[in-house]
C-alpha cells in the first residue's frame, strides 16, 4: 500500500540522514496510513455545517502563513483562535495520570524496540512530510463538499480554498488531509481524501468540524478525517511551538499498525485492525513517556518535544506505521535532528487509564 511504500522511503530517508485511500469491508469509514483512518450522544446533537455532528465532551502548513501564539490560559492558539478549552482532552496533562493495568501488555503488543519515528518535516522527493493546515478570514467564501461516508460526516458547505494545502502535495496518492482554520468564528474544519474540483467545490472520504470553543465528542462508533473520532490539529506537533514558544501544551497524535476494535472516550471510532484482541491498544489510549527517561542529553529542541511528551503524552488516533508521531508539515524543520526520535522506543512509554475502552 501507499503507506507501507512511505515508509520504505523514509527508512531509506533515515539512513541517509545518519533523519486513506482504501476502506476495510468491516468499517463504514476512512483508512489511513497503512489501515484506516480516521460519551453517548444526547438528543441535542446538532447537524449544521458550521456546527459540526458532536456533542460537550466532558472534561477530563504552518509553512503556509498561519502563525500560533499562545493565549491567556496557555493553551495554544491558531489564527487567533483557542484550539479547544484548557480542560479538552488533547489539553489535559497526564504526567500524574494512574497507570493502566494492562501497560506493560500494550507496550509488549506495540513491541517494546520498535523506534519512536517523526512522521513530518520537510520533503522526501518530492512528497510533502507531515499534516499542513491553513487559515482562512471568517468571511471566506464557503464552496460545496461531497463526501464518500456523508452518513458520518458534518455537511458542507465548508470555507475551502482552492489553493488549500493537501497532506503530501496536490498530487499526492495517500491520505490528503485539508485542515482549514476559519478565524473570527474560531471553527475547525477537516477533511479525509480531498479531492478539489474545477467548479471550487471539493470532494473528500470524509468531513468533520468542530467548534474551538467547546469540548465536543463525535456520535458513537463515528469517524471523523480521523480513524479515531477525533479533530486532527489539536494533536500536530509545529514547529512554531518548539522554536517560538518553547513548550509543547497538548497531547500529540501517534499511530500504531495493530489497534484493538474499540476505543476510549472521547474517541468514537476504531478501525479494528487488531479485531478484539484485549492485548492490542484501543483507539484513544493515552502513551506517556517515562518521567524516569533522561532527555537532558538531546537538542534543546527535542528536550521541549520530549518534555511534552512527559506531561501530556500520545494519543492513539490512527492506523498507520508503529509509534510515529505527527506533525505539521514545515519546510524549517531539521530533518537530521528529528532523526533522533529514533533514539527512543516503545519501551520508553506507558500506558495510562483515562477511561474504559468501549467495542466498536
Amino acid at each position: 500500500m501507499y503507506r507501507l511504500f512511505l515508509l520504505l522511503v523514509l527508512s531509506l530517508f533515515a539512513l541517509a540522514c545518519s533523519s486513506g485511500g482504501t476502506v476495510d469491508a468491516g468499517m463504514d469509514g476512512p483508512m489511513e496510513d497503512a489501515g484506516n483512518p480516521d460519551a453517548g450522544v444526547d438528543a441535542n446533537t446538532d447537524t449544521d455545517a458550521d456546527a459540526g455532528t458532536t456533542t460537550d465532551q466532558d472534561p477530563i502548513d504552518a509553512s503556509t502563513g498561519p502563525d500560533a501564539d499562545d493565549g491567556a490560559s496557555g493553551v495554544q492558539t491558531i489564527g487567533g483562535c483557542q484550539i479547544f478549552p484548557a480542560d479538552n482532552m488533547w489539553n489535559t496533562p497526564i504526567d500524574t495520570a494512574e497507570l493502566h493495568p494492562l501497560s506493560d501488555t500494550y507496550i509488549q503488543s506495540i513491541g517494546p524496540d520498535t523506534q519512536l519515528h517523526p512522521d513530518f518535516g520537510t520533503e522526501w522527493q518530492g512528497y510533502l512530510l507531515g499534516i499542513p493546515y491553513t487559515t482562512v478570514p471568517d468571511d471566506q467564501a464557503m464552496v460545496d463538499t461531497v463526501f464518500e461516508y456523508n452518513d458520518e460526516s458534518d455537511p458542507g458547505p465548508y470555507p475551502i480554498p482552492a489553493d488549500a494545502p493537501i497532506e503530501g502535495g496536490p498530487d499526492a496518492d495517500g491520505d490528503r488531509h485539508v485542515i482549514v482554520v476559519r478565524e473570527g468564528a474560531c471553527i475547525l474544519y477537516e477533511m479525509y481524501a480531498a479531492y478539489p474540483q474545477e467548479d471550487g467545490s471539493w470532494e473528500a472520504g470524509s468531513g468533520a468540524i468542530w467548534q474551538l470553543d467547546q469540548n465536543e465528542v463525535r456520535p458513537q462508533d463515528w469517524t471523523s478525517a480521523d480513524a479515531a473520532g477525533l479533530a486532527i490539529l489539536p494533536g500536530l506537533l509545529r514547529w512554531e511551538e518548539v522554536y517560538e514558544t518553547g513548550e509543547i501544551k497538548h497531547a500529540m497524535r501517534v499511530t500504531l499498525s495493530y489497534i484493538q476494535h474499540a476505543y476510549i472516550l472521547p474517541a468514537t471510532h476504531s478501525d479494528g485492525q487488531c479485531g478484539y484482541d484485549r492485548d492490542c491498544p484501543p483507539m484513544g489510549l493515552r502513551l506517556r513517556l517515562k518521567a524516569s527517561f533522561d532527555e537532558s542529553g538531546f537538542d534543546e529542541a527535542l528536550q521541549i518535544i520530549f518534555r511534552g511528551m512527559k506531561k501530556y503524552g500520545l494519543v492513539v488516533a490512527d492506523t498507520g506505521g508503529d509509534m510515529f508521531v505527527s506533525g505539521a508539515h514545515d519546510m524549517r524543520w531539521d530533518d537530521s535532528l528529528l532523526h533522533d526520535f529514533h533514539q527512543l522506543s516503545a519501551s520508553d512509554f506507558e500506558a495510562v487509564y483515562t477511561g474504559d475502552s468501549i467495542d466498536y
